[in-house]
């Protein structure tokens, strides 16, 4: 069954010469994007949505009127993105609700959390180096070039992150 496109967010007023009609297939563009690229189809939506609007912030109930999905389904959609560190929650000023948040740079934010991504995955490999039977064996040396190669990708995006934000200021 074809999907509907999104509706437009609710919660942000756009200027006046933003479709909200495009807007909206845009976040199902980007969201499909997401998904082809092994994001689950929700999360992908849920953040494609919050990438969209003007100030990158919004409630669960709009959230279940953009994309036009149960509430439950917002509540898993947006725990997976918090845990991934692509979104954190807040609250609207005078109110209980909760909001959730994209910041404007979230990609740099991402890059710098990657060491939690990476770290379990880095300790579990070389612990297995030894169950396998040493970095003799090809499974070891294997498990050993993983934690390897992990390591140099940790120090590169910290590098990356650093090299991003002193471009980001000397263009600012």
């Amino acid at each position: 069954m074809p999907r509907r496109p999104a509706k437009p967010p609710a919660t942000t007023s756009a200027p006046a010469s933003v479709d909200p009609t495009a807007v909206a297939a845009f976040v199902e563009r980007l969201g499909s994007a997401f998904t082809d690229a092994g994001f689950p189809r929700l999360p992908a939506r849920v953040f494609s949505s919050l990438l969209a609007t003007e100030d990158g912030r919004m409630t669960a109930t709009d959230l279940v009127e953009a994309l036009e999905v149960s509430p439950a389904a917002i509540s898993g959609a947006v725990n997976y993105l918090a845990s991934v560190h692509l979104i954190h929650r807040g609250r609207e000023r005078g109110s209980r609700r909760d909001v959730y948040v994209v910041r404007d740079d979230v990609w740099h934010d991402m890059m710098l959390n990657s060491g939690r991504i990476y770290d379990p995955f880095i300790r579990a490999l070389a612990d297995g180096v030894a169950t396998v039977g040493g970095d003799s064996t090809r499974a070891g040396a294997r498990l050993a070039l993983s934690v390897e190669f992990l390591e140099f990708v940790s120090v590169e995006v910290a590098g990356i992150a650093s090299r991003w934000e002193e471009r980001r200021s000397a263009s600012v």
